[in-house]
């Protein structure tokens, strides 16, 4: 805008110098027309007296001038009337020239005062035009940010529905999660694992080295399946959810990759070696390409899928305990873990690598982490009523602690259960001793604790199905696997 106008005023500035300048033109060309005729009138009033000069010499008698002895001689006469009828001549001269300079002066100036309006005239319409135009142009940019800023949040809303933007009604009816008097069935063995599929049509619980598996079709469990190939205790039990596979980790320091055959029955795909202790926890990536696991060797292992095979691509050995607990955030490009060093570590992948980029030391270590959104993660230190609350600092895009959340339950723990985030219901399961802590997370970035569920002994596992519909249990005093379903009040 700016430019325009610069343009616009250097353009004007030189339509009035045009103008002055042919102006002077005009002058200066009038002037010269006037000298030239000035000089042509005396070169020809000087012809006209010397022909008469010499007419008079030819006719007038010697006698006729010694008779006036008193006149001054011809010669003398005739000059000095010459003199003076050349002094009128010019003066008359001069007065014309004058008159015609004034009257060309008033003519020009009348015309430079018309072009001179004429060029402010024009430029002020111009001006007007051109402020017009950088009007419309400023109502065009404001309506077009105005656009853009509705569509970004359109985006937003499309993108992350869930925990931006959930709808009031997920958000503000209450819930609880009613036991199934009749549907629970009786576990002996300790079951330190249980997994949902994608459906909600199998469930599969570790009950000691083997793993029961159950149909469960109108809300009742049925077994139909035995698997023992682990050889210690079953510890973490993970459905896949794009094939009709899961994958379990035991005490035998090893990682099953089960399959469904085209009998329906599972069985062993493939067996990963590589940890030197108990498999503590399993996690899996959206593609399902990526398996993380995390032992009590201390180590964290990226397994990644090639040619239908798995194999180990990196080993992260920043923790000095036992990895208890692992979480991929939503963009699938960081992982963070908890250990029995009280340390959590943030791990980011970049070109194709897992780099450790933030190391938190904490006072207590925990059993349970998990990403809430990829800028708010939650952590369950170890054997008190606080569940702390991570968010990233925009500045340094470190992880700082920001706030607690009270909840139910302390004493002695366990580490198996993992802490579980279900985005379509803003509903996070939090274990804590004998209670399972059952939060909303709200929009505005708060905690709300909508139900705590005791149970007699912190012996206690489970999980959430995918869509939130079903909390599954077993516990030490009750003995058996319980289920639960999601209730709006």
């Amino acid at each position: 805008m700016h430019q325009q106008q610069e343009s616009f005023t250097s353009k004007t500035s030189k339509q009035i110098e045009e103008c002055i300048k042919e102006m002077q033109n005009n002058i200066d060309s009038s002037f010269n027309r006037i000298d030239t005729f000035i000089d042509q009138t005396l070169n020809d009033i000087d012809e006209l007296f010397k022909q008469r000069q010499l007419q008079q010499q030819q006719s007038t008698d010697c006698q006729q001038y010694n008779r006036l002895p008193q006149l001054q001689s011809p010669d003398i006469q005739n000059q000095q009337f010459n003199n003076q009828l050349i002094h009128q001549v010019t003066s008359l001269i001069k007065i014309s020239f004058d008159k015609q300079v004034n009257n060309k002066e008033e003519c020009l100036n009348q015309q430079f005062k018309k072009q001179l309006t004429q060029i402010l005239e024009k430029e002020k319409i111009e001006q007007q035009s051109l402020q017009e135009t950088i009007k419309s142009k400023d109502k065009l940019l404001e309506s077009q940010n105005l656009q853009i800023q509705q569509f970004k949040q359109t985006q937003i809303s499309i993108q992350q529905p869930i925990i931006n933007q959930p709808s009031s009604q997920l958000i503000f009816k209450p819930f609880n999660y009613q036991l199934l008097q009749n549907n629970s069935i009786q576990q002996h063995q300790e079951c330190q694992a249980i997994a949902i599929n994608k459906d909600c049509s199998i469930v599969i619980a570790g009950c000691d080295k083997q793993i029961k598996v159950f149909e469960f079709k109108q809300e009742v469990l049925k077994q139909t399946q035995l698997l023992s190939e682990h050889q210690d205790s079953i510890i973490t039990l993970k459905f896949m959810s794009k094939s009709n596979q899961f994958i379990s980790g035991s005490d035998d320091k090893s990682i099953i990759i089960w399959s469904m055959n085209q009998s329906n029955s599972w069985i062993i795909q493939q067996k990963l070696n590589g940890h030197n202790n108990s498999i503590y926890s399993l996690i899996l990536n959206n593609n399902e390409d990526l398996i993380i696991s995390g032992s009590a060797d201390k180590t964290i292992k990226f397994w990644m899928k090639q040619n239908h095979q798995w194999l180990c691509q990196q080993t992260i050995t920043d923790h000095n305990g036992s990895i208890q607990g692992l979480s991929i955030n939503q963009q699938q490009n960081k992982v963070i873990s908890c250990g029995s060093d009280n340390q959590i570590l943030i791990i980011e992948q970049s070109q194709q690598k897992w780099i450790v980029i933030q190391k938190i030391k904490g006072e207590k270590y925990g059993f349970r982490i998990c990403f809430i959104n990829d800028n708010v993660f939650t952590f369950q230190p170890n054997g008190i009523k606080q569940m702390h609350v991570y968010e990233m600092n925009n500045t340094n895009k470190q992880y700082l602690k920001t706030k607690d959340i009270l909840v139910k339950g302390c004493g002695d723990d366990y580490f198996v259960f993992p802490q579980q985030h279900i985005k379509s219901k803003c509903l996070l399961v939090n274990k804590n001793g004998e209670y399972v802590n059952l939060i909303r997370t709200m929009e505005n970035g708060e905690f709300k604790t909508e139900q705590s569920i005791e149970f007699e002994h912190y012996n206690l596992y489970g999980c959430m199905s995918e869509d939130g519909q079903y909390l599954m249990t077993w516990d030490h005093s009750t003995k058996e696997i319980q289920i639960r379903k999601y209730n709006e009040i």
